[in-house]
């Protein structure tokens, strides 16, 4: 089979290799729709791991089935996750399910940029799920990307009736703005530093979008907002400038989410007094735990959050590289579909 395999952003080759075979409790299903996330073209985060099959934003059909397995049929249509958690551990019980020694240990054989993904029997046991007629397999594709913003979403405490600011609109920031008028927020407020992206954020739903390189945010989110600042702000790009922000533009008693990946090291000197004194809640969120799996694909097979509207691109198998460079490069595309069936 073919796979696309990892070497630098600009280094990606398409290579040969055996199809993987089931073994007990497991399944290999054909890739159909497999989407480049931000995380895969932050290069301190994946140049260790090189030379490597990424790709985790996956659907696709089952084609074989390990002994053992039931509720699987060949033909079914699924979407699954790469990292699942033990459901058992002190971790997962206190609903901690990102910190799970076993979520962060499972993974995909080899990896979603390629014809054929064999899962192991924990990803098919806690992760996998049947998809309907109704969902496309692209669409499919988002339910990992949108669990892990159901999860960041449900641990600050929800948008329902709150002013939401939302700096950063990359594909993450979008579905978070999705999802948070989906879930009834009362006015969303976006950033971002590109005319094409601030452009999708008020197509998903912005009611205000902020140019971060012109405008003071903070103050621009006050003005926008009755003089009030946001009730949750969302860091959604791995900007110190957007922290700096964020700082700023919550409101007293409000909650910060950050939820873009910074590289180790990275430092910023919070101000204690002020977040006291305000009782400002500042949380962090990581990964998509299967309840929020099932959420997200229910949301998207009810048309509750058109994710479909996000995607710019969908390019062959032999054409990943270009995939990651359209990402990497951030300009005019949002979600960048890889069909390892072309």
């Amino acid at each position: 089979m073919r796979v696309a395999v990892y070497y630098s952003n600009r280094d990606v080759r398409v290579e040969n290799r055996p199809r993987p075979k089931a073994g007990p409790g497991e399944l290999v299903f054909r890739v159909m729709a497999s989407g480049v996330c931000g995380s895969d073209v932050m290069e301190w985060y994946r140049l260790t791991k090189a030379p490597v099959v990424l790709g985790h934003e996956v659907a696709g059909e089952v084609v074989e089935i390990g002994a053992g397995l039931a509720g699987f049929a060949v033909g079914d249509r699924i979407v699954t996750t790469h990292h699942v958690p033990c459901n058992e551990c002190r971790y997962c019980l206190a609903g901690q399910h990102p910190v799970c020694d076993t979520l962060r240990t499972t993974s995909f054989d080899p990896g979603g940029f390629a014809e054929f993904v064999r899962l192991p029997a924990a990803n098919v046991l806690r992760g996998t799920f049947a998809v309907s007629d109704r969902v496309t397999y692209e669409e499919a594709s988002f339910v990992e990307p949108l669990a892990c913003v159901a999860r960041g979403q449900r641990i600050a405490g929800g948008a329902a009736g709150k002013t939401v600011a939302v700096l950063g609109s990359g594909i993450s920031g979008l579905l978070h703005i999705l999802w948070a008028r989906a879930h009834g927020a009362a006015k969303i407020l976006a950033t971002d530093i590109h005319p094409f992206r601030l452009d999708a954020a008020r197509r998903a739903g912005a009611a205000v979008t902020i140019d971060a390189r012109q405008q003071d945010v903070p103050a621009r989110i006050q003005e926008a907002n009755e003089g009030r600042a946001a009730d949750l702000v969302i860091v959604c790009t791995a900007s110190l400038s957007a922290v700096g922000q964020a700082m700023h533009a919550v409101d007293r008693g409000g909650t910060i989410l950050f939820f873009a990946l910074f590289p180790p090291g990275v430092t910023f000197p919070f101000p204690v007094y002020e977040l006291g004194k305000d009782g400002i809640t500042i949380v962090h969120s990581y990964a998509g735990p299967p309840a929020d799996m099932r959420t997200a694909l229910d949301a998207i097979a009810a048309r509750r959050v058109d994710v479909a509207s996000l995607i710019t691109h969908r390019l062959p198998l032999a054409e990943t590289g270009d995939a990651f460079r359209l990402v990497e490069e951030a300009g005019e595309s949002l979600k960048v579909i890889v069909e390892p069936q072309r």
